[in-house]
């Protein structure tokens, strides 16, 4: 599909799920309303509140200034870098919700040209899409931390703790917004599609299809199965290096590297533990699955083509196990259903690292093959 076919739907789904996070964002003081906790549950509104934070673009209750007057301070001052501090956080929001319009447009605009919802890859775009707006919330997020950090008044103290707490926070509420925007991408992009040249699936040689996919899934597995573990996690997170700005390391290492958590059974039941380390079997089973598909699905195997899909793989992947865990925990009864989809959208800055290194990998492994095979791969 051209880009001109492509950038009509992107722009459509880029633009409806800026409307709806901002919509949700404006949502979030009906939650503080008294009559919300007996409706919904107070365990359900904490949960939904903590999901609209992010994009509220409403001033946090709190004071955004320096603080108190105190000695040497003049109240007029106070109000002064207080009108300050919150025009910091609403550049940080308009930038938010700016960058989560671009990054998700870059990606659609991709995704739809290289894998048009046409000749069978319809369900592959639509989930592809999904994934990928997570992945445009969680850059959106890092866009704006400089200012919402500075925003606090307190920017130089533990600034990359700050930073990675900021870029954890895209929630849940990213992965509902995409779907819908994901769905209405996909209804236009069949419609511009109509009139177009055919574009039919590629023919890739099954063994070194199922060969670039365990390579990539290998990457994955580095961080969700050996950069997780425990003792490697603590590491990880206890690393330090540096000094002043850039001192204490480890939060930010740990969002970028670390797909999950777990350790060994220890006094945990066998049969229990199984069970949990089941979600990442899942996770690396869709990993597998979706890299061993992809190839196929593009209309031109190209790195950043790989590279993306691999991303989108990984994120689903992650979805898929972060409900299955979720569900098989038991915690659902006791913190309400919204409980279930509290996890969705964690993980995702490692796995835009290790999903990008991923289709690097696949894309590379496959390209052997690929030349043998009527020229399949291109860079």
């Amino acid at each position: 599909m051209t880009y001109r076919r492509a950038a009509i739907p992107a722009l459509v789904g880029s633009l409806l799920v800026t409307l709806l996070l901002w919509w949700a964002g404006a949502s979030l003081p009906a939650l503080r309303l008294p009559g919300a906790a007996s409706v919904f549950g107070i365990e359900n509104v904490n949960e939904l509140r903590r999901w609209l934070a992010p994009w509220a673009h409403d001033l946090p209750a709190g004071p955004l200034s320096g603080g108190p007057v105190g000695a040497g301070t003049s109240g007029s001052a106070v109000l002064e870098a207080g009108a300050g501090y919150a025009d910091l956080r609403r550049t940080a929001m308009h930038v938010r919700f700016v960058a989560v319009f671009a990054y998700f447009l870059a990606g659609a605009l991709l995704l739809i040209r290289r894998m048009p919802p046409a000749q069978g890859r319809t369900p592959a775009t639509l989930l592809a899409l999904w994934a990928w707006g997570p992945v445009a919330g969680t850059l959106a997020v890092t866009a704006s931390a400089p200012w919402l950090i500075a925003s606090g008044g307190h920017g130089g103290y533990r600034l990359l703790p700050q930073l990675a707490n900021v870029i954890a926070s895209s929630g849940p509420v990213m992965v509902f917004a995409a779907l819908p925007a994901a769905l209405l991408t996909v209804v236009v992009a069949r419609t511009t599609a109509k009139g177009a040249d055919p574009l039919p699936r590629r023919t890739v040689p099954p063994h070194a299809a199922r060969r670039a996919a365990s390579a990539g899934t290998a990457v994955i597995a580095l961080s969700l199965v050996v950069l997780s573990y425990e003792s490697v996690a603590a590491w990880i997170q206890t690393s330090s290096g540096g000094g002043g700005l850039l001192s204490e390391p480890g939060d930010l290492l740990r969002e970028w590297l670390l797909l999950g958590g777990w350790s060994g059974p220890g006094r945990t039941p066998l049969g229990d533990w199984l069970l949990y380390r089941v979600a990442d079997v899942l996770v690396l089973g869709v990993v597998w699955w979706g890299l061993r598909l992809l190839p196929g699905l593009l209309t031109r195997i190209t790195v950043p083509a790989m590279a993306v899909g691999a991303v989108c793989t990984t994120v689903l992947g992650l979805m898929a196990g972060r409900l299955l865990h979720a569900a098989t925990a038991g915690t659902v009864s006791v913190y309400g259903p919204t409980h279930l989809f509290s996890t969705l959208g964690e993980g995702v800055p490692a796995a835009l690292t290790f999903g990008i290194t991923a289709g690097v990998v696949t894309f590379v492994t496959l390209r052997p093959a690929g030349g043998r095979d009527g020229e399949q791969c291109s860079g």
